[in-house]
């Protein structure tokens, strides 16, 4: 959902870098499926996958706290603070 303000995400190019490289690996762990490679080396390569996807969402968040947030609490923009903490809650589920 767009916000209603000019959005600035100063990390914007590094969390599409890391998404791009993510991308790359989930191929490449489907590649050692199809390739019968050793079940453990499959879920220590899908811990990284997840490891830097949460890594990838704590950029996110920290530059919605950092910019979003604070215009919404400016602006007394309830609705955006409300749509943040229920992002938390499905972010850290």
């Amino acid at each position: 959902m767009a916000h209603s303000h000019a959005d600035h995400h100063p990390n914007k190019k590094n969390v599409v870098n890391r998404l791009a490289r993510i991308i790359g690996h989930l191929k490449g762990i489907k590649t050692m499926v199809e390739d019968d490679v050793d079940c453990s080396e499959i879920l220590i390569q899908l811990s990284a996958v997840r490891s830097a996807l949460n890594n990838a969402g704590k950029i996110i968040l920290n530059d919605h706290i950092n910019h979003c947030l604070i215009y919404a609490y400016e602006n007394d923009d309830k609705e955006m603070i409300a749509r943040l903490n229920d992002a938390i809650g499905k972010f850290l589920k």
